[in-house]
């Protein structure tokens, strides 16, 4: 589950720093019938303000008049589907940083101490993350550990645990 918004990693005009903290506030601007909106984000460093480019001279009967509202209002939710969007990401030349920006939240349970075990991972979010620290996290194992079961085939699932995920998926552990 998230807990913030990602760092945007893009370089500082003013500083050289490479981080940037969206505060999901946006910046809506009309030309006549077009418009502009953008997302400011704040420099980590130096508190410096820049905008992501999220339309651009686009007229005003083409957009969703719900969309507009919730650009007028810094409706928090917005700014996280966007900043997510890859389009929105190709067009300000921006990658996400998620350290720190999301838990894992295992609902409370109690893990049996049967010999089989079969979880299945949710996403609140589309946050790219490693599976195999997910499973140590959740599992209460180093992540060596996960290594090794995964490679003497005692920890399966039908998606390569190696890399990043951000989708949903299911594993099996056996002890």
């Amino acid at each position: 589950m998230p807990t913030r918004l990602p760092l945007v990693l893009r370089r500082c005009h003013a500083c050289a720093s490479e981080r940037f903290r969206p505060n999901g506030k946006f910046r809506v601007n009309a030309h006549h019938k077009l418009l502009d909106a953008w997302l400011l984000v704040l420099c980590a460093s130096c508190g410096d303000t820049a905008k992501l480019t999220l339309l651009e001279r686009m007229n005003v009967r083409s957009v969703r008049p719900e969309l507009l509202d919730r650009l007028h209002a810094n409706d928090m939710s917005l700014a996280a589907e966007l900043l997510q969007d890859p389009a929105v990401q190709r067009r300000n030349r921006i990658a996400l940083d998620w350290d720190g920006a999301w838990r894992l939240d295992t609902g409370g349970a109690d893990h049996p101490d049967g010999d089989v075990l079969d979880v299945s991972v949710r996403f609140a979010a589309r946050i790219p993350v490693r599976p195999t620290r997910l499973i140590a996290e959740g599992c209460g194992l180093a992540r060596a550990e996960v290594e090794r079961l995964i490679a003497e085939g005692s920890l399966v699932s039908a998606i390569r645990l190696g890399g990043r995920l951000s989708g949903d998926f299911t594993f099996t552990l056996k002890r």
